[in-house]
């Protein structure tokens, strides 16, 4: 893995030297746009409109619209003139416990490893958020960009989740919030809480796989070759046009419990010897 950044980590007094790295990567497949006549990728040109001509990026400036068709210059100097405390390192300013922070916070996540000579401090803060089960919250520069994080501990290794402040949150006071609770019938909440517990499992991300990427590569591939690509014309599962909630949520339940039976391993056909047999 590529390096991102190199800094240090703000412990009280403490200072953990560390490397940071991305810890995921987007796997999408990606397209590139061509012309339909002989097939060359088209090129996107950086033009003006008002003065009717191309242009390089040399004479691109970076510009805030305040209001509609209006706009002040930011360059270089000024984003200098911004005062940041400093760009290499991690301040921690609390701890807190990791089910406080609501997942919508959460961002980018990096990975932190002990930079030679903060491997001790590296194991000591690792430990001390594991036994007092807590995660730090602090703040970050990254690229020029001030971040508020999370460092997290995951099997001996630190975590950071950049995440967004409170005004980066959109409000949801104005979607509908379904049913009041308190028209719920007991059953219905009895039912629904059963189907949960039948489709309860411990987590395992290796079972999840992104199937429209896996035929899309698939499909990519066989046109290469020069081969005839097939599509699947099976109908989906017909299903009934179950409309009373309750007939709802006792079919899932049903199908839930066959499915889970149908996972659970065969019992074994050895049986034991009876004694002195």
């Amino acid at each position: 893995m590529k390096t991102l950044w190199k800094g240090a980590i703000s412990f009280g007094l403490v200072n953990i030297p560390v490397n940071m790295y991305v810890a995921t990567e987007n796997k999408d497949i990606r397209f590139n746009y061509l012309h339909k006549e002989c097939l060359s990728p088209i090129r996107y040109q950086k033009y003006c409109p008002h003065c009717d001509k191309e242009i390089d990026g040399s004479d691109i400036v970076r510009g805030y619209e305040y209001q509609k068709g209006s706009y002040v210059v930011i360059d270089e100097e000024d984003l200098e003139s911004i005062p940041q405390e400093n760009t290499k390192t991690i301040d921690i300013l609390d701890f807190v416990t990791l089910s406080q922070v609501d997942p919508v916070f959460f961002d980018k996540s990096y990975y932190l490893e002990p930079s030679p000579g903060g491997e001790k401090a590296y194991a000591l803060i690792i430990e001390a958020m594991k036994k007092t089960d807590k995660i730090a919250i602090a703040r970050v520069i990254i690229r020029s960009r001030q971040s508020l994080a999370a460092l997290r501990t995951k099997e001996e290794i630190l975590i950071m989740e950049t995440i967004f402040y409170p005004d980066e949150i959109r409000s949801s006071e104005l979607l509908n919030h379904g049913l009041n609770p308190s028209k719920l019938h007991e059953k219905e909440i009895k039912m629904a809480i059963n189907l949960i517990e039948n489709l309860s499992v411990d987590f395992d991300p290796a079972k999840y796989e992104d199937e429209y990427r896996k035929a899309l590569g698939e499909m990519i591939a066989a046109k290469v070759a020069g081969e005839e690509v097939v599509t699947s014309q099976q109908p989906p599962e017909a299903r009934g046009n179950v409309v009373d909630l309750m007939e709802a949520l006792q079919a899932s339940v049903k199908l839930a419990e066959e499915q889970r039976k149908e996972k659970r391993p065969a019992p074994s056909s050895k049986r034991k010897s009876k004694t002195g047999s």
